[in-house]
């Protein structure tokens, strides 16, 4: 279910009148003569100037770091000085309870409020127990607050107000802690709402500690572009963590961030090309009582350390009680696509783990999730084509109306179904509320061309509301153990033309691949076997094809591997129970329920008539169950399941 957090509205400008003003007496700028541009505001460089007292220029100029990230340059995300967090020359500004101090024009105090409002490079340290930052600088500005050892807290707003420039960069010097805080309740009349806020873009950089605390709202907040490229932020705020509303992007630094709504945000409804978060590194310690990440227009991940949980973790699922359909708990979300080409995750969350309301892709990258809903869900395309996943509870494993397995290694355990082409939007935690249900879809699909895939599973193992394809890698199901679903279910047309699948599972609506496969498969009743009974498939000279243990009871097997020919002999055994079996076609085993048959039936046996489809109504009532060891007639047939023919030889 897609939740939407509406953006703030647009801060009111702070107007600060009869303030002091000092003289200078050591100012300079620092700049950056950027070589990569700055996608979000098209502008070449952060190159600037800034004018002394004597009316000479100097420009603005940091050097690149060694460590800078190609990644972020290469995607025109990060500027070079984004990257750097570099300063040389720079003007004091000392802090002290209606005692701060300062020797340059560009910085007016009033008691405990110190307002910047030129170009340059401030450095800030000392405390203020309850004052105020401004900067108010004309908007092609580009200004450099360096905190080293400041602390700065404020009550009822932001610690650091941010009214106007054109880019405002927060460092943190190396060694140094500091401390950005917001108490009490915010002026309702005031659209400010962060204990860092700013209608400019903000870059979080340097190699020092900051501490950003809200009482009431959110941690820091940008209302453009919000970047965070080194240093370590601890953060606590009863909403937001951090807040971009036009996009968030990070490339390094350490955030451990503890928040009462998404830890990381981004979300723009007036501009439909702007709300995204971009990741290509750093490390991550997300726990939230919303979303972990959320993003309006697009999420992208190339790299990073991730340890996520949301809404109180995947424990909470059985007991909680929906109250709000704006509610949201899920890991990592995003309205438009979702894309995870690399990084290392772990994942515990009330909600679906991985969600697009459109495509989820992944392309690289480990993890390791629990969640009290899907591991991926995406409202269009699933596709994985690397990286290894592992996904240690969940309701269903990976849903999609299209899912696309290509290479990786997949592990998941079910409490429902392990692959599911649904075909339809997510209605919600699906262990909890029995939603994703979804009627016969003709563009729905499950394709398998390569990868590994091991899953255990209570609902259907590989299930398809239209089309089920296998062309390669290996896909290994345990279970289900209950008659009332089936270890591949499809409503469409099952084929396989490639690759390895071995289930195990109940009779109840077991089914083999169809009559357009071109690969050897084989469906046969072995009874009732115990979990970890070997199941291993010879040829007819004793050389073993394949074996493998289920960790389920089980009573029906599928096999389909390459060396399964169309007019082959093999001896198949499984736990106490061995067959011989001689292909006189491709398909072996008729698709019945209640039992398969031992005699061949070619091509598949006797399919469903043309144009019948199951009702889309037509549904198991949530949490009932066949029993395992209920049989149904060998001639009754169930609608809808793809490939079903009666059972012969039962």
């Amino acid at each position: 279910m897609f939740k939407k957090i509406l953006a703030a509205q647009v801060a009111a400008a702070v107007i600060i009148t009869g303030l002091t003003s000092c003289s200078q007496s050591e100012s300079s700028a620092v700049s950056a003569t950027d070589s990569t541009a700055d996608s979000a505001s098209a502008s070449s460089d952060d190159s600037g100037s800034a004018s002394s007292d004597d009316g000479t220029s100097e420009s603005l100029s940091d050097s690149t770091p060694d460590n800078q990230n190609n990644a972020a340059l290469a995607d025109d995300m990060f500027t070079e000085r984004d990257l750097s967090g570099e300063y040389s020359e720079f003007t004091e500004i000392t802090l002290a309870d209606n005692a701060s101090s300062c020797t340059d024009s560009s910085v007016t105090i009033q008691d405990n409020l110190i307002t910047i409002s030129k170009e340059g490079v401030y450095k800030l340290s000392g405390s203020l127990s309850d004052g105020q930052i401004i900067v108010s600088a004309p908007d092609t500005d580009k200004v450099q607050l360096v905190l080293d050892n400041a602390s700065i807290t404020k009550s009822g707003s932001a610690a650091i107000s941010i009214t106007e420039a054109d880019k405002v960069f927060i460092t943190t010097a190396a060694g140094s802690e500091n401390t950005l805080s917001s108490t009490g309740e915010f002026d309702s009349s005031s659209s400010i709402d962060g204990a860092v806020f700013s209608k400019a873009d903000i870059v979080l950089n340097g190699t020092g500690t900051l501490n950003a605390e809200c009482e009431t709202k959110h941690a820091i907040v940008s209302k453009d572009d919000l970047k965070v490229a080194g240093g370590t932020y601890n953060i606590t705020s009863a909403s937001q963590g951090l807040s971009g509303k036009d996009s968030v992007r990070i490339a390094g630094g350490t955030l451990n961030i503890e928040s009462g709504k998404d830890a990381i945000h981004s979300e723009n409804t007036e501009d439909t090309e702007k709300g995204f978060v971009y990741i290509s590194g750093g490390t991550f310690n997300l726990v939230s009582g919303g979303d972990g990440i959320s993003a309006s227009l697009t999420a992208e991940i190339k790299g990073g350390n991730f340890s996520i949980t949301s809404g109180g973790g995947s424990g909470k699922a059985q007991s909680y009680t929906q109250s709000d359909d704006t509610d949201s708990f899920k890991a990592i979300k995003s309205s438009g696509s979702l894309t995870i080409s690399g990084g290392a995750f772990e994942i515990d969350s009330l909600d679906d783990a991985l969600h697009s309301n459109t495509d989820v892709t992944v392309s690289g990258g480990t993890f390791r999730i629990s969640t009290g809903d899907d591991g991926i869900h995406a409202d269009s395309a699933a596709t994985v084509s690397a990286g290894e996943l592992e996904i240690l509870t969940c309701y269903e494993g990976i849903e999609g109306q299209t899912v696309d397995i290509s290479g990786g290694t997949i592990t998941l355990k079910a409490s429902d179904d392990g692959i599911n082409a649904a075909g339809g939007n997510d209605s919600g935690m699906g262990g909890m509320m029995g939603g994703d249900r979804f009627g016969g879809d003709q563009n729905a699909y499950v394709k398998i061309t390569g990868g590994t895939l091991k899953m255990t599973v209570s609902g259907d193992g590989l299930d398809s509301n239209g089309a089920l394809t296998v062309e390669g890698g290996e896909t290994y199901i345990d279970g289900p153990t209950n008659g009332g679903n089936g270890s591949i279910d499809a409503q469409g047309e099952a084929t396989i033309t490639g690759g390895i699948v071995v289930a195990a599972g109940s009779t109840g609506m077991a089914t083999n691949f169809g009559s357009n496969s071109t690969q050897g498969s084989i469906l046969v009743n072995v009874g009732n076997q115990s979990a970890n009974s070997k199941i291993t498939l010879t040829d007819e000279s004793g050389k073993e094809i394949i074996s493998y243990t289920p960790s389920l009871t089980y009573q029906a097997v599928v096999i389909s591997t390459p060396d399964i020919t169309s007019s082959g002999t093999y001896t198949l055994t499984a736990g106490d129970n061995t067959q011989e079996i001689t292909m006189s076609g491709y398909i072996y085993g008729s698709n019945g329920m209640g039992g398969m048959g031992q005699g061949n039936r070619p091509g598949g046996g006797m399919q469903r008539p043309d144009g019948m489809q199951r009702p889309d109504d037509m549904q198991m009532p949530y949490g009932m169950q066949f029993p395992a060891d209920m049989q149904i007639p060998g001639d009754m047939q169930m609608p809808g399941e793809a490939e079903t023919s009666y059972a012969e030889n039962v």
